[in-house]
This record gives structure tokens, C-alpha cells and sequence, in this order.
């Protein structure tokens, strides 16, 4: 046994002393501030006062540049219109494949949207600590392949054999329905709160951009091919000021000394680890890149391979349970939530299985015993984890809904022809609408928020299963919650079904309102001119009837409505003409005639009503049978 002189000489010998940094006026804890975050900072802020001048400019002058976001690209891909996102994004990979992933770092709103809530939470004194998985990293990857490349081969193997692969290019690089792809304000505040300040405060500065934006993933792929990388010189002394200000969790000192430049694709060239070199080492300029890393750098990550999976399967299942969700939570949305949901899941399981946990300066269980902190922090994961599952449920119930109401196949105008289409409905018709209502009711009384689609979707179903007022009800609550061509056809349906219980006053307000939303519906000019006659305001009807025609020859019914009216006025030839018209345009279908002889007889036109009919009959005998 040592003695106590011994040991201390022992103790001494053993003692490293490392060599540390003399501390200047402009240093903090050894390491100097850096000068590139105050014009990044200058950068970002510019370029979302541009944005906010790009939206001011489109409310005054009514019509603006299209939406500089590269998601817009989806657009050009899918139906060839050429806009500014679809521009910007093209001009954006091809400059990060010369300098690297300068644009995210120094021209992206969720860049700048993640540094000011990374700079909120230091004045709190929270130091965002970097979460590190092997799997999530894939998934900007994923989502980027889904979003630009998948609609493109899908289209290949489904377009027919005629159709170019690549659709024919027009100009949207202007347009007056700037906000029509963006979310409402009310899912926008929330959008930023998610992607911004939770996915910081969880998963680190740059979490949200690390494992959700699918921008990042193409950027991540160009960056590896970039000749423009920090590099360093003969004067590193690996002390580790690079990697302790980078906000990108890339271990530079390491990837420098190791490689003799920056490999890893998240680098987003902020410039900080250059700025507050001590030696001057690092330095930012072109080479030949390292495409292919003979060996990584070994990382400590966060879970291990076994929540590695789990976790994965947490945040797809929390991913789907939430996109799209009373069509509200956009998909970047959704990404966001969906790694919370993953960090909340996997922090609860450690609290529940570990002795010690502690989570920035919180203790949240010691010695076996969960603290006040942990308790907070265990309720707050259960509350957001069960509306993610409550979210997932109403989503089911809502897809689930959406699939019957589509593998309905009774046409519309068959349906609407009178206010009980239920003899016209097929077995299958009336299994799909029992099953669609019965999901649409499901996710209608225990949602949380009202899905203005799924309501109309709701209404039809309540309507081909006889519950007419109900469907009146549910499409007056879709109207009130939708605007544009979502409203007008709301509108519509709710005006044609109001026309057929005889309630022709609200019918035509309601087809005004539609008309007042999307001028060009002729459908509803046509529904408004039998409302009008029924109101026994005839020379009107003819009127709007005459107006719908004018924008679309091509109407039987209202070709038939033309005929009827002008018999009525003693206008024989005027009728004959109509007539023949309607004749030469209406298809030799007896569900069609049936249709058009219930609408004429509705509004009184006998005579023509009658032809039809006999016309149906004699196309299909057992039509006869249905004769009223």
C-alpha cells in the first residue's frame, strides 16, 4: 500500500496539464465570437423582409411573381408550369453542387426561423443540444424522392402511350392566387412554432433541417459533389473551437484533421468555424472533393440500434397519423411533428427504464425516482403523444371515408334528378355509401377541427342514403368554412338538392352565391334558371338558361329547358331548334333520358318529359317498371 506522499506523487505524475487559450476582450470561455453569424444574421433577416415585401406587393397590386419555394417545383414536374420556386430551386442545386450548401445556410426563411428560436433559448440559458440518429437521416432523402422524382415515374408507367413523358412547359411566373398552395394564417402560426422553436428546443439548431426538410435531402447529395468545402491548413492545433460553434452538429476539428476538409453533407457553410479559428486554419475554398470517405469518423449518437428502429417506426407512424389531418397540417408540418412525436416517445421510454435522466439543466429522474421536472416532462410527451394518436384515428376514419365516397359510381346528375336516388343506387353503391358514412361520422363527432372536404364528402353520402336535410345542413357547413371553388360547389350541390325539395327562394341564393365564387360554373347558371322558373320569374329563367348556353353549347338538359320554355311562349320554331339541339347532343343512354324526363316533368315541361322517358324505355324495357 502507497503512502499519502507517495499516492500524491503518483496523482501528480499522472497529471496532464492541456495547453488552454488566453481569452481576448472578444472571447467568451476561450472562444472568440463569430463575425460571419452577425452578416449571415443580416442575410436572413433581409431575406425575410423580402419575403414580407413580396406578400405586401401581391395584396396591392393584386397579382406578383410566384411563390419563390422550391415545393412550387412539384408543379412544373407534374403539369409543366414553369414558375419562379421551380427557377429558384434549379438555380439552387446547381450552386450547391460549385459551393456547397451556402443557400441553406445563408438564404432560407427556416434557417432563419431556427436561428432566432436557437438564439431565444441561449437568452434563456438553454444551449440547444444536437440529437444524433442513424436512420432519420434518410429522411429528407425519402421525402424529396417522393415529392419530385416519384410523380415523374409514376407518370411514366401510367400516362398513356400517346402521352409525352414530360409535359408541355407553360408560363406561371406570375399569378394573382399567390397563397392558393400556401397553409391558412391559423396552420401557418403553428407550422412555425413546430418547425421553429419545438424542433430546436428537441432535436437541436438545425433539427428540423437534419431530419425533416426534403429540400435538404437533393442539397445534401449536390454538396458531396461540391468542389467548394472548408479546408484547413498546417495550422491547426485541434482545439476545438470549430466544432463547439458549429449550429450544423458537423464534427469539424475532427472531419479536418481527419480528411483535410469538411465532408459531412450537413455543413451548410455558415462560416462560424472559420471565423473563430484561433490559428487562422480553417478557411473556406475550392479542391478536388472527398466523394467517396474511406472511413467515418466514428459519432456518439443518441439512441441505440435498437431505438434506432423503433424510433423509425414512431415517426412514420406519427408522420401519417397527422398529414393531412382534417386537411389542414401540411406535409413539412407533419415531418416536424412527426420528430417530436419520435423524441418525446424515446426520451418517455429512457425516463421509464433508466435510474438517472436529465434533459438541458432539468433533472428529470434520480436514483430511481422521477423529479417534479420528469413528471412535467412525462405529462407534456403523453398529452402530445395521444393527440398524435387521437390525429391518426380521425385520419383512418377520414381516408377510410374518402375511398368509398370515390368508389361511388352513380353519376351526379342521375342522383340529383330527384331528392331519393336510392332505387338508382347499385348493391355495391349502397355498401359504399353505408361504409362512408359511417367513418365520415365517426371522424365528423369526435374530431377536433372541422375538415370542410370531408363535410361535402359527408353531405353526398347523407344524401344517396335519403337524408336529405342532413345533407343540406352538412353542405351550408362546408360553405361557411371553404372560399373559391371548394365553396361554389358546396354551394352548388346545396342549391340543386334545395331545388328538388321545392325550396326554391334558398335554392337561389345559394346558386347566386356559388356563381358569385366561380362565375364560370355553367352547371350552376343552369340550376339558377329552374329556380328562377319555378319562381314564376320565366323570362329570367330563359335568360340564364340562354347564359349558360352561350358559354357551353354542348347541354342537353339545358338545350331541353330552352325547348320547353319557348313552346311555352308560342315560339315553335325557336323550341324545334332547341330541341334538335338537345336531341343531337343527349347520348343514347336510358339512365340519361330517365334523367332528363324527372327534370323536365319537375319544372312542368310535360310533353318533353314524356319523350324521354319513352325514349329510356324503349332502350331498355325494364324501365318501365321505374315510371312514376
Amino acid at each position: 500500500m502507497k503512502s499519502g506522499c507517495e499516492s500524491q506523487k503518483a496523482n501528480k505524475r499522472r497529471s496532464i496539464e492541456l495547453p488552454v487559450l488566453k481569452n481576448s476582450p472578444s472571447q467568451k470561455d476561450g472562444i472568440a465570437h463569430s463575425r460571419a453569424s452577425r452578416w449571415r444574421a443580416a442575410a436572413l433577416i433581409t431575406l425575410t423582409l423580402m419575403m414580407i415585401a413580396h406578400v405586401i406587393q401581391w395584396r396591392l397590386m393584386g397579382q406578383t411573381i410566384s411563390p419563390i419555394e422550391p415545393s412550387e417545383a412539384m408543379h412544373t414536374l407534374q403539369r409543366g408550369a414553369v414558375n419562379a420556386g421551380f427557377i429558384f430551386f434549379s438555380l439552387a442545386i446547381l450552386a450547391t453542387l460549385i459551393f456547397g450548401r451556402f443557400v441553406c445556410g445563408w438564404g432560407c426563411h427556416i434557417v432563419a426561423l431556427q436561428d432566432f428560436c436557437a438564439w431565444l433559448l441561449k437568452k434563456m440559458g438553454l444551449t440547444p443540444k444536437p440529437f444524433r440518429s442513424r436512420l432519420l437521416i434518410f429522411t429528407p432523402l425519402i421525402v424529396a424522392l417522393y415529392m419530385f422524382v416519384y410523380p415523374t415515374v409514376y407518370r411514366y408507367f401510367a400516362k398513356p402511350k400517346n402521352e409525352p413523358l414530360i409535359p408541355q412547359f407553360t408560363n406561371h411566373l406570375v399569378t394573382t392566387e399567390f397563397w392558393a398552395t400556401f397553409p391558412s394564417v391559423a396552420v401557418a402560426i403553428p407550422f412555425l412554432f413546430v418547425c421553429g422553436f419545438m424542433t430546436v428546443y428537441f432535436l437541436g439548431q438545425k433539427g428540423f433541417c437534419t431530419y425533416a426538410c426534403p429540400y435538404g435531402g437533393f442539397f445534401s447529395v449536390a454538396d458531396k459533389f461540391a468542389p467548394g468545402r472548408i479546408r484547413v491548413t498546417d495550422a491547426c492545433n485541434q482545439c476545438g473551437h470549430c466544432t463547439a460553434v458549429c449550429t450544423s452538429n458537423v464534427l469539424v476539428h475532427a472531419e479536418v484533421n481527419k480528411y483535410g476538409m469538411v465532408v459531412d453533407q450537413g455543413c451548410m457553410k455558415c462560416m462560424d468555424c472559420v471565423s473563430v479559428c484561433p490559428t487562422d486554419a480553417l478557411y473556406f475554398g475550392f479542391g478536388k472533393p472527398l466523394i467517396k470517405v474511406p472511413e467515418a469518423i466514428k459519432k456518439n449518437y443518441s439512441l441505440t440500434w435498437g431505438e434506432e428502429i423503433a424510433a423509425a417506426f414512431v415517426f412514420l407512424a406519427s408522420f401519417l397519423a397527422v398529414w393531412d389531418v382534417y386537411q389542414l397540417v401540411p406535409m413539412l408540418m407533419a415531418l416536424g411533428i412527426a420528430t417530436v412525436t419520435m423524441f418525446l416517445a424515446m426520451r418517455t421510454w429512457r425516463l421509464i427504464r433508466a435510474k438517472d435522466l436529465s434533459f438541458y439543466r432539468y433533472n428529470l429522474k434520480s436514483a430511481g425516482a422521477i423529479k417534479k421536472a420528469g413528471w412535467l416532462f412525462l405529462s407534456f410527451a403523453v398529452v402530445w403523444i395521444s393527440l398524435n394518436a387521437h390525429s391518426g384515428w380521425v385520419r383512418y376514419h377520414e381516408s377510410a371515408g374518402a375511398r368509398h365516397f370515390e368508389n361511388i359510381r352513380i353519376p351526379d346528375e342521375l342522383a340529383l334528378a330527384r331528392t331519393n336516388p336510392a332505387q338508382w343506387l347499385s348493391p355495391s353503391d349502397r355498401q359504399n355509401v353505408a361504409d362512408g358514412k359511417k367513418h365520415f361520422a365517426a371522424a365528423s363527432n369526435l374530431g377536433l377541427f372541422v375538415n370542410k372536404e370531408a363535410l361535402s364528402k359527408f353531405a353526398w353520402v347523407e344524401y344517396l342514403s335519403g337524408n336529405t336535410e342532413q345533407a343540406v345542413e352538412l353542405l351550408d357547413s362546408a360553405a361557411a368554412h371553404q372560399h373559391g371553388q371548394g365553396k361554389a360547389l358546396s354551394l352548388y350541390y346545396r342549391g340543386a338538392i334545395l331545388n328538388r325539395t321545392g325550396r326554391y327562394d334558398e335554392a337561389l341564393a345559394n346558386l347566386e352565391g356559388a356563381l358569385a365564387e366561380r362565375g364560370d360554373l355553367i352547371l350552376a347558371r343552369e340550376e339558377r334558371g329552374e329556380s328562377l322558373w319555378q319562381l314564376g320569374r320565366r323570362q329570367e329563367a330563359a335568360a340564364a338558361w340562354s347564359d349558360a348556353v352561350r358559354s357551353n353549347p354542348n347541354l342537353p338538359l339545358t338545350n331541353n329547358f330552352l325547348a320547353g320554355a319557348a313552346a311555352s311562349l308560342g315560339q315553335s320554331e325557336t323550341a324545334a331548334a332547341y330541341e334538335k339541339q338537345a336531341d343531337r347532343l343527349t347520348p343514347a343512354d336510358p339512365f340519361f333520358h330517365w334523367m332528363l324526363g324527372l327534370r323536365l316533368q319537375k319544372v312542368g315541361m310535360n310533353q318533353l318529359a314524356e319523350k324521354h322517358f319513352g325514349r329510356a324505355i324503349q332502350l331498355n324495357p325494364q324501365f318501365r317498371t321505374r315510371r312514376l
